[in-house]
């Protein structure tokens, strides 16, 4: 069976949203320690930080992995994955080290009537913060059994039978509402993702005054 494409790219990934719940995420280090979450393709060695006033999902997954840089360094995330998001006051920020110091590159959009919005929406964080509002939620869940109406968990955990891969730990909701999100990630993609009112700056330095947050 062909593996799903994100994006018109395969393993590539969009941010967004980790159930607050303790057990939760000791199911995924488990699953983790285990060796049941295996890699899907490289990233970069810098985290970039998302916030937003809000972001309503539908169709929602979430479930562990780990993200390895190209020289080989893992790290531990869990994966967000919508079939749709509207988001409010959109914000991303992401340091670059350069031979003149930090320069911050800052992403706005989203600030005046017009939402953001996002399809196919997938986020692979490993921190956040956010009231949230999960409607429909099962806890628990085998990766190799969620529900096909929600956003579909990529092949290499869901799948692969090997170290628990279609057994590993997954979450998933009919629909979820965020506010005051802020958040880490290491990589984001969307098959579409449409930013009405896209500001798009570079400052020296880095920190609150010039970061997300």
């Amino acid at each position: 069976m062909e593996s799903p494409v994100r994006g018109g790219t395969r393993w590539r990934r969009f941010a967004v949203v980790m159930v607050p719940s303790v057990a939760a995420t000791a199911a995924i280090g488990v699953a983790l320690a285990q060796g049941a979450l295996a890699a899907s393709f490289a990233v970069s060695g810098q985290q970039f930080k998302v916030s937003a006033a809000t972001l309503h999902g539908e169709g929602f997954v979430q479930y562990g992995n780990i993200d390895v840089e190209h020289n080989g360094t893992p790290h531990p995330v869990a994966v967000s994955g919508f079939n749709s998001a509207d988001i409010t006051d959109l914000c991303q920020s992401v340091v670059v080290p350069t031979p003149i110091g930090d320069v911050t590159m800052l992403l706005r959009a989203g600030r005046g009537k017009d939402k953001v919005t996002a399809k196919n929406l997938y986020i692979d964080l490993n921190q956040l913060d956010a009231d949230a509002t999960f409607t429909g939620i099962n806890i628990g869940v085998a990766a190799g059994n969620t529900d096909p109406k929600y956003a579909p968990v990529e092949p290499s955990v869901g799948k692969d039978e090997k170290n628990g891969g279609a057994s590993s730990f997954t979450q998933e909701a009919e629909s979820v509402d965020l506010a005051g999100v802020q958040q880490t990630a290491w990589a984001t993609s969307a098959g579409t993702f449409v930013l009405p009112g896209l500001s798009l700056s570079l400052h020296r330095g880095s920190g609150p005054s010039v970061e997300c947050y």
